[in-house]
């Protein structure tokens, strides 16, 4: 007697702004036999036209079952759209693609969402003030803190802080901002990446992790406290650790993720190692969302250029996130 077959997995990818290279790098996802329904999202036409689809591209449709593919979720663009030109009129189309990946993800019609990237100034200039998408997600799924994670060269560099000015750091790291910060990085890994303890090694803030309060207090009145009281519950914690040596293999290899205090302090070493083939990843939202390491390459639009490693490498996370989170 032979069961049924298992439910493919569902994942939506937003195909980004219509003018980027996002569009295009989608190709690369319907050469793939990948064991998954896959649902771009975006005008058909357009994606029709900058993949160079021979057969016409099959409809998406909302059903319970389906077989592995790609499917597309049409949504109209509001103005004609030419690579590399960008158009303030298509701003609300980004956003409506990302709506609907955002609602069909709550709904559980998708399992998981894939970005491709957007231009935020086009976006803000079409007259929607949008500050990226980690925070849009956040505020359209009503979550009241997410943490951003780069995964790459076999690090994941998660961050305290994001796109904030070096000046306004320091009083951005509260303690129960940074407690919050470490309950979801923890939780996550558990979580989506099948983690049963997950080890996190913290950087300090300042040079030598403060070299004992000579070089600055954070440590000793924020972040070690922090870590103790969080240790004193089970959680593996290392640091504060100096971040001039934190990255170096065998410091990494104790970690299963670094949480870096500020942008410029963890992303330059996973970026260098494995740029155009790292992935962003929103932890603490109550759906799974990757993203591409880059942005829109205005330049190669439509050159047939792009590398679509880092879009590959999402949308592979992406699976075996909802993998782990089944088996969890």
């Amino acid at each position: 007697m032979s069961g049924q077959a298992p439910r493919p997995p569902v994942i939506a990818v937003t195909t980004g702004e219509p003018a980027g290279i996002g569009p295009e790098l989608c190709a690369a996802l319907r050469a793939n036999p990948w064991a998954a329904r896959i649902v771009l999202i975006g005008d058909a036409p357009l994606l029709a036209r900058r993949i160079g689809a021979e057969a016409p591209l099959t409809a998406y449709r909302p059903v319970a079952e389906g077989a592995p593919g790609v499917e597309v979720l049409h949504v109209p663009l509001a103005a004609p759209s030419e690579p590399g030109r960008l158009d303030p009129a298509n701003g609300p189309y980004v956003l409506a693609t990302l709506d609907a990946a955002i609602a069909g993800c709550r709904s559980g019609a998708f399992d998981a969402m894939v970005t491709a990237p957007v231009h935020k100034g086009v976006i803000c200039e079409g007259g929607v003030p949008f500050s990226g998408h980690t925070e849009y997600l956040a505020e359209h799924t009503g979550t009241p803190r997410v943490v951003m994670m780069l995964t790459g060269a076999g690090m994941r560099v998660a961050l305290a802080t994001t796109h904030l000015p070096l000046a306004g750091v320091a009083a951005a790291i509260t303690a129960p901002m940074l407690e919050e910060t470490l309950r979801i990085i923890h939780t996550d890994l558990q979580r989506h990446f099948g983690i049963a303890e997950p080890r996190i090694l913290v950087a300090g803030l300042n040079p030598h992790a403060g070299e004992g309060g000579h070089m600055g207090r954070e440590e000793i009145e924020v972040i070690s406290p922090v870590l103790a009281a969080l240790r004193a519950e089970g959680l593996h914690l290392e640091g504060p650790l100096p971040a001039d040596t934190l990255f170096v293999p065998h410091t990494l290899a104790r970690g299963d993720a670094v949480l870096a205090m500020y942008h410029d302090q963890g992303l330059p070493v996973l970026k260098h190692a494995s740029f155009g083939g790292g992935v962003n990843v929103t932890l603490g939202l109550p759906i799974i969302r990757t993203s591409v390491d880059h942005g829109t390459a205005l330049d190669l639009a439509g050159t047939g250029q792009a590398d679509p490693g880092s879009l590959v490498t999402a949308f592979e996370l992406a699976l075996q996130m909802v993998e782990a989170r089944g088996r969890a």
